[in-house]
């Protein structure tokens, strides 16, 4: 038991000996990576090693990418309800600032009014 901890914490030194920091990709960084093996036909093993990962890792990105590859199809009209979905939450959202600004409006005018007849400055 006591071999396998050792082992675990070998397994997550660097190269130098020091224990490496969680290190995280962004959207953009995967991309990247996952391009470079499908278009242009980088060996799994080469990219790895070059951005220090673990080969489960790139294909836990792989798996994610096929996943949501039909969505990513499919944008125009997905696009397109969510838009309009959007722009109906807007225009209600503006319909009620307005009237928020009338009411405002109104309650200002009637405390001028308030102010005029009682005579305060």
């Amino acid at each position: 038991m006591i071999g396998s901890q050792e082992e675990s914490q070998m397994a997550k030194r660097s190269k130098t000996g020091k224990r490496r920091k969680r290190r995280t990709f962004t959207a953009e960084q995967k991309a990247e990576i996952l391009r470079r093996h499908i278009k242009d036909k980088e060996q799994v093993s080469d990219l790895c090693e070059e951005y220090d990962i673990q080969p489960s890792v790139f294909y836990d990105w792989q798996n994610q990418l096929l996943e949501r590859m039909e969505s990513v199809l499919n944008t125009g009209r997905v696009r397109d309800s969510r838009e309009r979905q959007l722009e109906r939450k807007v225009e209600a959202l503006e319909q009620r600032l307005a009237k928020k600004d009338n009411v405002i409006a109104e309650i200002s005018e009637e405390y001028v009014q308030l102010k005029k007849e009682l005579g305060e400055p």
